[in-house]
């Protein structure tokens, strides 16, 4: 049975999940909360949302503290999922970045939860290779973070049941790209070399400075800006500007716009979807 959540429980909660994640927690959400946290009071013996912060006060940075915003962030995400930003990659970008230098692309999948994105953008860069065999001869590096750690070891295992792969990913490429592996569960698929050994993974919370991030030609940041409030938006659009080569791309969800937050782009219309191209940063005259 899930416990009732107090007013001012709820209101303390929703300022800690704002400052630890940048997660803003709308009104009358108490029974995501009781939801979400349910087990975690069980397995940790707390009666109450009012306990544990006052563990997570008493305690700070911790297990505990990782463990209550890994179970208040969605890690929902699908393969290939709202197919036009990979035809975008496919289409226009990647031929354009053939065009231009050759130096070594590199891509950011922000907020990757367990793979999905930056394996789909993988797969993409794998096919557009095997049209174009001499294109991108330096090679493509592809950075995903997220928040969470559990669902980055997910991520890393590259192992994923059949129920996973039918939420997006096509036969033709399941059967190209995997390979089937027995696990204790049962029959379930692996990422091939190919595809896996050009992703990296790292735990990264956006709300933080990016220190030693380096810099990205292009930038998946997709269905994030959403659960964010409007100054943290303008503070995490401007991050990503400094994290984006010149004339970089930055990619956002389909519902995600950045107009009246951001300035630092321009938008790109490409077919039906739409993309933002960094402008270069603004010289303050002295």
């Amino acid at each position: 049975m899930q416990r009732q959540i107090s007013e001012a429980d709820y209101r303390d909660f929703q300022r800690f999940l704002e400052e630890a994640s940048g997660i803003l927690l709308g009104e009358n959400r108490h029974y995501l909360v009781a939801s979400r946290l349910h087990r975690l009071l069980e397995e940790c013996g707390l009666p109450s949302v009012g306990d544990l912060l006052v563990r997570l006060r008493r305690e700070g940075r911790g297990e505990l503290y990782n463990r209550t915003v890994d179970a208040m962030t969605t890690n929902e995400t699908l393969w290939f999922r709202d197919i036009h930003p990979y035809e975008m990659l496919k289409d226009v970008i990647l031929p354009e970045f053939v065009r231009g230098e050759a130096r070594r692309l590199a891509v950011w999948s922000a907020a990757c939860a367990t793979g999905q994105e930056p394996y789909s953008i993988s797969m993409v860069v794998e096919e557009f290779l095997s049209n174009h065999p001499r294109a991108l001869p330096n090679g493509v590096s592809i950075l995903a973070t997220d928040i969470s750690g559990r669902v980055l070891d997910e991520a890393r295992r590259g192992v994923y049941d059949a129920v996973t792969l039918a939420r997006g990913l096509s036969p033709e490429r399941r059967e190209r790209f995997m390979r089937p592996v027995t696990t204790k569960t049962g029959q379930a698929w692996e990422i091939r070399p190919e595809v896996r050994s050009r992703v990296t993974f790292r735990e990264i919370n956006l709300i933080q400075p990016l220190i030693g991030i380096g810099r990205f030609d292009i930038l998946f940041c997709r269905n994030i800006l959403i659960y964010f409030s409007s100054d943290l938006k303008r503070t995490l659009l401007s991050r990503l500007h400094g994290a984006l080569n010149p004339k970089g791309y930055l990619i956002l969800g389909a519902s995600e716009s950045i107009a009246g937050v951001s300035d630092h782009f321009t938008m790109v219309h490409a077919g039906r979807s739409v993309m933002y191209r960094a402008l270069p940063p603004r010289i303050t005259p002295r």
